[in-house]
């Protein structure tokens, strides 16, 4: 059978002559007495001078026609005219694809009136039509590769453009630059895409009138099914074969959206009235570039485990979602973190957590619909941005997620275990970056509900003062992080002073202050909270130790063992550091100072809660020539029952008894206990907050050995405490012997120092 898709066998700009075959014909044939030719399609190609036959279209339909049936190899037809008889002979290749038809004209005469038989002028002529076939095989060759770089460069000019236009835009929505390009490059009425899994659901108009929502969801129904069935282009360019009763007939070209795996899971599809031209190949195949390239945009703005949305896309698509809302309703962010993953993963391998955050995010992309975002911001973490709703409605969804992620059963073979999330929600506001600023409020908001027992949703309260407290860490914490980059500290130094006479030698404890942009000194109430929750404080104290030990070894001579002593705090998390003690020992032995001159306070929390390696660190430090001091002593649930495993030298009592030690008599029992038992173990004792001469006077008569606070003396720079020291010391010096027991408060001689 003759292939339909006959092809041109030269483009439009090609020059085609064919003397030289002319000139072949006549040598086969000298009673030749014109020669035409045309292509596969009927049309006039070449034409020899002596040829004087009007164009007979028809000749040449019957030609065709007859080589579709004709098994010959150039199979012919012939027609007498008058006086003459005229010979079409179809010219194909062995593939049955039709390069032309060769027409040949010669006079009847009275002594032959009748036309030669076809079988006989075939066996003439047959060298001539093999050399005639196989230059309409080269020139078709080549007009096809020429049509094939013209569609070519159409294409990439087509994709350069959208390249172009994207970068252009900028935030403007891809999906969005796809639909235009369609209608542009392709005039088509309506351009529409498709893709469930994603939530995307959006069309086009040329007009710039859409077709009705009910419309649309009948088509997408309709061509969804139609696609996901076929799994591959579907061409409607005849309208009476789809057109229903009521429906509007349309010409369709769509083409399937394709998952990296080869599965369906979007159409783009267009449309076009049943007047318009037919959808045509070239057509076709910007569509099917078009479908690829809403592939390559949801791979590159979808997270591929979990089909949310990436951190990226979703921060761009949200401010264009919040830039064009015109006059701003209420929006509202959710922040979700799956609770325990860490467990799941330790106990039955990440493979099984995966798992976890794929379920959860389904349950996100079915609880938030379109127009709303969803995306998972990093590990278990997911959010979403509620557009045009409250608090109440954006907490409802909030709700229904997390019950949906209680609900979910591990699948057979991954173990027992359950799955829950937290969730914070947080409005938008309209502050510069307000996007951003609500994602860390409603992460506040959801740490909140870690704090609060798990497995529940918070929403973000300027009056929370746990929520307050996260919010000013968030904060701070950037500026911290500077801070420690750019080295913007500073150690003060507080007194901790005898209460009695002449008993024992001064210390101090080291503080350290952050210094703000602008000089100004920022207590460390205002950052140490958010260094203990973005676990920053073995940074800090590695800062402090280092700083410390610089300083007191440049004035060595200063601050010898029988002169001062100054105290260094550590917190729980350096004390959990397995690299931070062997920091400590290197810097104190490389420092050149004398580690007696040293003194490491830990909380009583911190040191119980980590008891064999708070006993291992202290053991270290204390075999080195360090001492150590108990902070907060007291206010822990079994103080007494650890302190005899503990080796340590200083007992600090917690300020909240020492405060209130004149009016309350339980507290200053607590008090009174502890300095005689630290007294039995050889443990001396401070007062913390011994902010009056009245409470200073009624530590003495408890029995504690020293105080800390403003009636004992200021902090100041430690820098110009040690220039100072000299002096300081000398003063202490001149106690001895002079001063009575209890000096009344005016006479005391206290050293003035810098507040």
């Amino acid at each position: 059978m003759l292939d339909a898709k006959s092809v041109a066998i030269v483009s439009e700009t090609t020059v085609t002559t064919f003397d030289h075959y002319g000139r072949l014909f006549r040598m086969l044939m000298p009673s030749l007495k014109g020669m035409v030719l045309h292509d596969g399609f009927g049309e006039l190609l070449w034409t020899s001078d002596d040829w004087d036959v009007e164009e007979k279209a028809d000749l040449v339909k019957d030609a065709i026609a007859n080589a579709i049936t004709d098994p010959a190899e150039f199979p012919g037809v012939v027609r007498i005219d008058a006086d003459r008889a005229i010979y079409s002979f179809a010219v194909r290749s062995e593939q049955v694809e039709l390069y032309g038809v060769v027409s040949l004209q010669t006079r009847l005469t009275s002594a032959r009136t009748e036309a030669r038989p076809l079988s006989y002028l075939r066996q003439i002529l047959q060298p001539a039509f093999e050399c005639l076939r196989r230059e309409l095989s080269l020139r078709a060759q080549l007009g096809s590769r020429e049509r094939d770089l013209g569609v070519r460069e159409r294409d990439l000019s087509l994709m350069l453009e959208m390249s172009s236009n994207q970068t252009a835009t900028g935030d403007a929505d891809e999906f969005d630059l796809i639909l235009k390009t369609a209608l542009e490059h392709m005039g088509c009425a309506l351009a529409a895409l498709w893709v469930p899994d994603k939530n995307i659901g959006m069309s086009l108009t040329r007009s710039g009138h859409p077709m009705s929502e009910e419309s649309l969801q009948r088509a997408k129904q309709h061509l969804m099914a139609w696609i996901q069935l076929q799994q591959r282009t579907i061409i409607v360019n005849q309208t009476s074969k789809v057109a229903g009763e009521g429906a509007a007939p349309f010409k369709i070209l769509a083409c399937p959206v394709r998952h990296p795996s080869e599965r369906v899971m979007g159409v783009l599809a267009l449309f076009n009235p049943a007047s318009a031209h037919d959808f045509d190949s070239y057509q076709t195949r910007v569509a099917e570039l078009l479908a690829k390239k809403v592939t390559v945009i949801i791979q590159a703005q979808y997270d591929a485990s979990t089909g949310l949305m990436t951190r990226h896309a979703f921060e761009r698509q949200a401010a264009s979602l919040l830039g064009s809302a015109g006059e701003p309703e209420q929006h509202c962010i959710l922040y979700l973190d799956i609770d325990r993953l860490h467990v799941v993963n330790e106990t039955f391998g990440m493979h099984v957590g995966d798992d976890v955050i794929a379920s959860v995010a389904e349950c996100v992309a079915r609880c938030v619909v379109p127009p709303a975002l969803s995306a998972r911001i990093s590990g278990d973490r997911l959010a979403a941005l509620i557009p045009n709703a409250g608090i109440a409605a954006a907490t409802a969804i909030a709700e229904n997620i997390r019950a949906a992620a209680a609900a979910i059963v591990p699948r057979a073979g991954q173990g027992s275990f359950e799955v829950s999330a937290c969730i914070g929600v947080a409005p938008v506001g309209r502050s510069e970056n307000a996007l951003a600023h609500a994602l860390a409020t409603a992460e506040i908001a959801c740490k909140a509900a870690k704090d609060r027992g798990r497995n529940r949703v918070e929403v973000f309260q300027d009056s929370d003062q746990s929520i307050i407290r996260r919010h000013t860490d968030l904060l701070i914490v950037g500026k911290l992080r500077n801070a420690l980059a750019h080295d913007s500290f500073r150690l003060d130094a507080q007194p901790i002073l005898p209460l009695r006479g002449n008993y024992g030698r001064p210390r101090f404890e080291l503080l350290i202050r952050m210094l703000g942009d602008r000089g100004e000194v920022i207590p460390p109430g205002k950052f140490l909270s958010a260094a203990e929750r973005y676990q920053l404080m073995p940074t800090v104290d590695r800062w402090v130790v280092s700083r410390a030990c610089e300083l007191l070894s440049a004035h060595a001579a200063s601050v010898g063992e029988d002169i001062a002593r100054f105290a260094i705090n550590l917190s729980g998390q350096s004390l959990q550091d397995e690299t931070f003690l062997p920091f400590v020992e290197d810097t104190i032995k490389n420092s050149g100072l004398s580690p007696n001159v040293l003194c490491f306070e830990l909380t009583e929390t911190a040191t119980v809660g980590n008891l064999e390696r708070a006993q291992s660190f202290l053991r270290a430090l204390q075999d080195l020539g360090c001492q150590f001091a108990l902070d907060d002593f007291g206010t822990g649930v079994s103080s007494l029952a650890y302190l005899k495993d503990l080796s340590v030298n200083y007992l600090k009592i917690d300020g909240s008894f020492v405060r209130d030690s004149i009016t309350n008599t339980r507290s200053e029992s607590m008090i009174k206990a502890i300095a005689q038992l630290a007294k039995v173990m050889c443990i001396e004792t401070v007062a913390e907050y011994v902010e009056t001469d009245p409470l200073r006077a009624r530590m003495a008569d408890l029995g504690v050995d020293y105080g800390q606070g403003f009636a004992m003396g200021k902090h100041q720079p430690l820098e110009q405490l040690l220039e100072e020291l000299a002096v300081f010391e000398a003063t202490v010096n001149d106690w001895d012997g002079a001063a009575p027991a209890r000096p009344a408060p005016d006479r005391t001689p206290i050293p003035v120092l810098a507040s």
